[in-house]
């Protein structure tokens, strides 16, 4: 038995519906938004692994090319690994719900979202979150949901939910909100310099938006909802847990409150060690592996930064609260790059590289779900293993990193000219040190880079991320807290929040949200988002001071460019026949030349040389035969009644004979021969274009200024 539910957000119908499809799921649902459905299901094993000591949760979002009608692109005509877009809603789905799960539960969860049907103007991330919360909570598995999912533009300055992909075209804002019942659960996107005050009246709006559709979920568990099941979770035993405390004593704070990250991380591992061969001493090794010290460490280091921040009032690298660590950074620190600058705070150091491109480098991708089908500028974020001093596998992006690279550059698009500039652009941001926040250090180190290649960006953009260390009462509401501004690593894994804000002196481009706590208040949000501001205009001061605007001159091995405009219908002679004549230009300059098809013919070359040549074959090609103009032509055709000859690239006219002496000419062929080259002046144009051109009026001309000259 099927049943659906229907959240009603102003005029747009949200349709829930369960027991249809995928019936073998521990719980699944469908989706639907206009003509968008989406399928969500979601399974979890029975049991943990043998040795299992983390909570394996996998979220995958896949979109079909059938949902929109249409073959998907390559050679295979098969979807094959996750594109960018997948990826990113994939996270947007798992970074809410991970952590209402239970602490120590260790069973595989595995929550899949498949687009059914795709109408190319609401998109299918929304409605994939969604179905995740609905899927987990008409199942049985133990999931303190249900969240509502939302996204909030605005246009002309009023506030929309889930706008279509026409009405995000208009909008100053693109933000992804998730929430619960009375709180914020985790937000991200981007804006066009909103201001704090602006942000968060979007975020009360995105909370108030989600409210019918957390009711329906609800409504939809209360109709075919399954009992929770019944679990284990694995938890070290009090007993180890307190002598454990008990070892380590005073020698964890010492520890933690050691500076420097890698000498802090060999302090307290030194401690583990010690206190492991202790705990296996007393307890025995059955009842003391190796999961089990690393957990009661966890739980030992947890506790101790958590009271250092609430108790003590102090951080591990010993700042204030409202502290940016020490900022530095260098421009143009790479020769042959076109842009390159080096961004440090503390203990995190992000190396940006500029590239710039023609309009052949414009990345072109499937987009079922409607919207932009190309990219003219990228943002690619690398993590190597060096940077936190560990070894690993060498692969491709992780999910994490192409996270990273989105939100980086997200925030810095909207200061980017890309409507007019005529260059594709793409930095790589290479994390060099990392020890907190390296989005943020690559949004910095990216504007830098930008602007020591020329790029007119309009302001800087910098970015800082915010932390929080909370406590609960018994009720269940926060009863203290702390907030951090610009976490290191440890305060990051080890306390609440991770809010990313990034922006301009005006104001807000790009932020990103992710909390291990259920929800947090608004009005404590609020504070973060002030904090991140205050942070953030001394960070735009400190860039200011590495590079106050961006060059004047680009790099010389960057590109240039030289945009013509010729008459549209000179484009078929310009490309000639198969695209002989572009072809032969290109090989001749070695250049390349783009033609759009009102006119523009761009050039691109590093060589002047080249450029010249391109330029000059280009303007032959479409330049027009002006009456007045003296040309140098070749014969072309021979006819009793005067000669046909081409003065520009496929462009002749008729000399009659009449005008191919000043003398009687009684054939054309006394006076000029097939291939002779003459000079003509154009002598008039008809209203056919048939151009008449004299041979006598030239000769006349030129006699005329060698008179001149030679006076």
């Amino acid at each position: 038995m099927s049943e659906r539910v229907v959240a009603q957000i102003g005029d747009q119908s949200i349709i829930i519906e369960s027991g249809k499809l995928a019936k073998q799921a521990d719980g699944a649902v469908t989706v639907q938004l206009g003509e968008t459905i989406v399928v969500v299901a979601a399974v979890a094993a029975t049991k943990a692994k043998p040795g299992q000591e983390f909570f394996p949760l996998t979220v995958d979002y896949r979109e079909r090319a059938a949902a929109a009608g249409r073959f998907p692109g390559g050679y295979f005509k098969r979807e094959g690994r996750p594109s960018e877009k997948e990826i990113l809603t994939s996270r947007i789905i798992d970074r809410p719900i991970r952590p209402l799960f239970p602490k120590g539960w260790f069973n595989e969860v595995q929550v899949q979202a498949i687009l059914l049907s795709a109408d190319g103007q609401n998109d299918a991330d929304i409605l994939a979150a969604n179905g995740a919360s609905a899927a987990l909570l008409v199942s049985d598995i133990p999931w303190a949901g249900p969240i509502g999912v939302v996204r909030v533009g605005r246009v002309e300055g009023k506030f929309i939910a889930n706008p279509t992909h026409d009405q995000l075209e208009g909008s100053d804002l693109d933000l992804i909100y998730v929430g619960n019942d009375s709180d914020v659960v985790m937000f991200e996107g981007a804006a066009d310099e909103i201001t704090e005050a602006d942000f968060i009246a979007a975020l009360k709006f995105g909370q108030e938006a989600i409210q019918p559709i957390i009711a329906a979920q609800k409504e939809l568990a209360a109709k075919l909802g399954k009992t929770k099941r019944t679990i284990t979770t694995n938890v070290v035993p009090e007993p180890i847990l307190e002598a454990a405390r008990a070892f380590a004593g005073d020698s964890i704070i010492s520890a933690l409150l050691t500076p420097a990250k890698l000498a802090r991380e060999a302090a307290c591992k030194s401690i583990e060690a010690a206190m492991g061969a202790h705990l296996v001493e007393k307890f025995g090794a059955e009842a003391v592996n190796e999961f089990v010290i690393k957990d009661a460490f966890y739980y030992i280091q947890k506790e101790a930064i958590r009271s250092l921040v609430l108790d003590q009032n102090k951080r591990l690298d010993g700042r204030g609260f409202d502290d940016v660590r020490p900022l530095s950074g260098e421009a143009g620190i790479l020769p042959r790059a076109h842009g390159s600058a080096l961004f440090v705070r503390g203990e995190t150091q992000a190396l940006a590289i500029t590239t710039l491109g023609t309009t052949e480098d414009i990345q072109e991708f499937d987009a079922y779900t409607g919207g932009s089908t190309e990219k003219k500028f990228l943002l690619h974020y690398n993590f190597p293993n060096f940077s936190v001093g560990e070894t690993g596998r060498i692969s491709g992006p992780g999910r994490r990193e192409i996270g990273h690279g989105a939100l980086a550059e997200r925030s810095i698009e909207p200061m980017l000219p890309l409507k007019d500039y005529p260059y594709t652009v793409r930095i790589t941001s290479e994390i060099m040190e990392s020890n907190g926040s390296t989005s943020m250090a690559s949004v910095c180190a990216g504007t830098l880079a930008l602007m020591d290649a020329g790029v007119p960006v309009t302001r800087p953009v910098g970015g800082i991320s915010v932390g929080i260390c909370t406590e609960y009462d018994s009720a269940a509401k926060i009863s203290r807290y702390k907030l951090l501004t610009d976490i290191i690593g440890w305060e990051d894994a080890f306390c609440d929040m991770d809010c990313k804000i990034a922006g301009t002196e005006k104001g807000i481009t790009g932020f990103q949200l992710d909390l291990k706590l259920k929800g947090l208040p608004l009005e404590i949000m609020a504070e973060a988002v002030e904090k991140a501001r205050l942070a953030r205009l001394h960070i735009l001061k400190a860039m200011s001071d590495i590079l106050p605007a961006p060059r004047a001159e680009m790099s010389k091995y960057a590109p240039r460019i030289i945009r013509i405009r010729v008459n549209p219908e000179k484009i078929g002679a310009i490309i000639g026949p198969g695209g002989k004549n572009i072809k032969s230009l290109v090989e001749k300059s070695g250049c390349e030349i783009n033609i759009e098809d009102d006119g523009t013919v761009m050039i691109f070359s590093i060589d002047e040389e080249g450029m010249r040549i391109a330029r000059e074959g280009i303007e032959a090609v479409a330049a027009e035969i002006e009456v007045g103009k003296i040309y140098r032509g070749k014969v072309v055709s021979i006819k009793e009644f005067g000669a046909f000859v081409e003065v520009l690239p496929g462009q002749d006219g008729l000399v009659h004979i009449s005008e191919l002496a000043d003398f009687r000419v009684k054939a054309t062929e006394d006076v000029v021969k097939m291939g002779d080259v003459i000079w003509v002046k154009c002598i008039g144009v008809d209203e056919k274009g048939r151009v008449r051109l004299s041979r006598k009026a030239a000769m006349a001309e030129r006699a005329k200024e060698m008179e001149q000259k030679t006076q």
